[in-house]
């Protein structure tokens, strides 16, 4: 059963009552989207977009480890007051449901989202994943969320770590680092699967911390 959700007459599924429990948050990534969706869904949720990315690599910095190729996010400036109103409504979420758009980029939107968000919530998160805005596509999706794909954000991850190091190849001064040689021979050394801390092993190790094993 969708959190927010509870059987009805004659089986059918109805919102919950405000005041019965936390309504569950869905963000989404734009406005738009975010209103249609709300209306679909009900009281027993609250709609809130992400307008994208919230994090990347820094822009002054090459916020790659040089050794690892592990990446180093920080909050997007621009973005700041949306992350903040963003973990406002996490608090008070009784599950996070994340439904950025189903392709790479929004598979990794997802997963910058949760990392962000978890730090001041325990609650559940979901992904789920709709084609269409239509009442029935989104109820669909939302009967059946999953977890977010670590294959996908590791794909996402390693496209960006290498543009950030092909583009360093021609602006190395950019960012502080070293003459147009180094950063090739940084360039040359990373591959798509090269980080040795990739979303998908970050999230066992998370798991065994949990567990304590």
């Amino acid at each position: 059963m969708l959190p927010g959700l509870e059987p009805g007459p004659s089986g059918r599924k109805a919102p919950l009552k405000e005041g019965r429990m936390a309504r569950s948050l869905v963000i989404v990534e734009s406005p738009a989207k975010a209103k249609t969706i709300n209306k679909f869904l009900g009281k027993g949720f609250v709609v809130k977009a992400s307008m994208g990315h919230v994090r990347d690599l820094p822009k002054k910095t090459l916020g790659v480890d040089e050794k690892t190729f592990t990446p180093t996010y920080v909050a997007l400036p621009e973005k700041k007051k949306t992350l903040t109103e963003l973990k406002k409504a996490a608090k008070d979420a009784g599950a996070i449901f994340l439904a950025a758009d189903p392709d790479r980029e929004g598979e990794a939107i997802c997963w910058h989202l949760k990392e962000e968000l978890s730090k001041d919530t325990d609650v559940e998160f979901r992904r789920v994943l709709f084609n269409e805005i239509t009442k029935k596509a989104i109820l669909a999706a939302f009967e059946n969320p999953r977890e977010i794909d670590a294959n996908k954000v590791d794909a996402q991850q390693a496209r960006r770590i290498l543009d950030r190091l092909r583009r360093l190849q021609d602006q190395p001064a950019a960012v502080g680092q070293g003459s147009p040689r180094t950063v090739r021979r940084r360039a040359s050394r990373a591959s798509p699967s090269g980080s040795s801390s990739s979303a998908s092993e970050r999230s066992k190790r998370s798991s065994r911390e949990s567990t304590g094993r």
